[in-house]
């Protein structure tokens, strides 16, 4: 048994490390990015409280795991809401597409609507590691009432991740980016 999960265990690290192939044919350096983002991450959900205009935080733990294709992730995501709501899942399902350099994902929480989209993912610039980048999802969608384009950037930095999530209403007239949350996460183990 034990060397079965062994060899379940390379093969899912070979696969998530090899290359898949973009739309114009050149190696995709998006899948491999993301796959070096499994495991367990703690930190902080951060939202903005407009009235005085500070991040206020709440703790958090995230675990990612990377599917044997390389491109299928599932995020399992925990923040302290406080004493009345308590812990708070939400358990995301997201795939790659190399071709289009886009991702599906399908969110779940509990009391909520399931929520489901796909944004484009871009690299902004070269990164430098597996561990140094940045990356941009955007995506056109309801957010409230209003329609908006929702721009999550994502930042490796080593040992942590920050994203930060903003929105630019398409009804308000403006070309005005607002922030809406960010996670600030350390990784703490595989």
């Amino acid at each position: 048994m034990i060397r079965l999960i062994k060899a379940a265990c390379a093969g899912t690290f070979a696969l998530a490390g090899a290359s898949a192939v973009s739309a114009g044919g050149a190696p995709d350096p998006v899948s491999p990015l993301l796959a070096a983002t499994a495991g367990r991450w703690t930190g902080e959900l951060q939202y903005r409280d407009y009235g005085n205009n500070t991040w206020q935080g709440l703790p958090m733990t995230v675990r990612i795991a990377v599917q044997p294709d390389g491109l299928t992730m599932v995020r399992t995501a925990a923040f302290d809401d406080g004493p009345q709501t308590g812990t708070v899942w939400i358990t995301t399902v997201s795939q790659f597409d190399p071709a289009s350099s886009s991702e599906a994902y399908a969110g779940f929480r509990k009391g909520r609507e399931s929520d489901s989209g796909k944004r484009a993912l871009a690299l902004a610039g070269s990164p430098r590691d597996a561990v140094h980048w940045t990356m941009v999802a955007t995506e056109t969608r309801k957010d409230g009432d209003s329609l908006a384009v929702v721009r999550e950037t994502t930042t490796r930095d080593g040992s942590t991740m920050v994203t930060v999530k903003e929105v630019n209403l398409l009804d308000d007239g403006k070309d005005e980016w607002l922030p809406r949350n960010r996670t600030k996460l350390k990784r703490v183990g595989r």
